[in-house]
């Protein structure tokens, strides 16, 4: 039975949390396509707040590897276990799906693997493969566990020679530990830095509202920076469960604005920063402002 933080305590959302929905075409045609296909995507499971916006604009986001983690971070909803043999037939069926949804871009992410010797590396590159083959014109972005920043298997990852290749710090260095599963904040860093340095478009994400300061956060993107990330997102951390870790602040739309007015300053090249910004949002204009460099 997992621990309730603070069943009492809890903080009321405020108004700027309220999915504002973008509905177009393209919007309902995708919805129609997923459905009539029994598609998967992690913006429908997830219940991304984005999902209605970025279909519009002909992107979404695959999990691959299997639904359950060997991870079990505090913030997360994805399930704790031991995961089932990655599927031989999903990389193909990864990039039908891109086919019949018509994607301009899409987003790979997955569980966490270190039940598999190569971290599920090989079918990350395998999926990527995939995808290319049928959907040359699409774009490709990955949103990678940490692979123990291990050499040998992110080279299988920048072999896959994905357009933006991501993993997420989370948040700062002190709440790491509370927060994350075995993931360490300085290995976050080395994988993202080897990643830049074997040629990738590297890119990170924040939550904000798990109890950092405005000082530690700065640090955090300066860490980011230095490692050579060029794309960074910040969004607010909404607890999937009163069993998740609490929510210590709501982020104003206004903090948020300031965050990302300080990444710019620092360099990179692209940051999005606002309560509901999630990993892959716009993730499009992210890529297309890095190539403009």
């Amino acid at each position: 039975m997992p621990k309730l933080y603070d069943q009492v305590t809890r903080i009321k959302k405020p108004d700027w949390l309220k999915i504002r929905l973008h509905r177009t075409a393209n919007y309902a045609e995708v919805r129609h396509i997923v459905e009539e296909h029994h598609l998967h995507t992690i913006c429908s499971s997830g219940r991304c707040p984005n999902q209605a916006e970025c279909w519009s604009r002909r992107t979404a986001t695959f999990m691959i590897l299997g639904d359950i983690c060997t991870r079990g971070c505090r913030f997360c909803a994805t399930q704790t276990g031991r995961p089932l043999p990655p599927d031989e037939k999903e990389p193909g069926e990864v990039a039908e799906s891109v086919r019949l949804m018509q994607l301009r871009y899409v987003v790979l992410t997955s569980v966490t693997r270190d039940d598999l010797e190569d971290g599920g590396a090989n079918h990350w590159k395998a999926t990527v493969e995939a995808v290319r083959e049928q959907n040359p014109d699409a774009a490709i972005e990955l949103l990678i566990p940490d692979m123990d920043a291990k050499p040998h298997l992110l080279d299988v990852i920048l072999a896959s020679k994905a357009d933006i290749v991501g993993h997420n710090i989370e948040t700062v260095e002190r709440l790491t530990s509370e927060v994350r599963s075995r993931a360490k904040y300085r290995t976050s860093l080395a994988t993202l830095k080897y990643l830049a340095d074997g040629g990738a478009k590297t890119k990170s994400g924040l939550m904000l509202g798990l109890g950092e300061t405005e000082d530690e956060v700065l640090q955090t993107l300066a860490d980011l920076r230095e490692a050579g990330v060029s794309i960074v997102t910040l969004g607010q951390y909404l607890r999937p469960s009163l069993g998740h870790y609490p929510v210590a602040a709501y982020i104003t739309p206004e903090k948020f604005e300031w965050y990302r007015q300080r990444a710019l300053e620092m360099g990179f090249s692209y940051c999005a920063s606002a309560p509901l910004v999630r990993s892959s949002y716009l993730a499009e204009e992210a890529l297309n402002s890095v190539k403009s460099r």
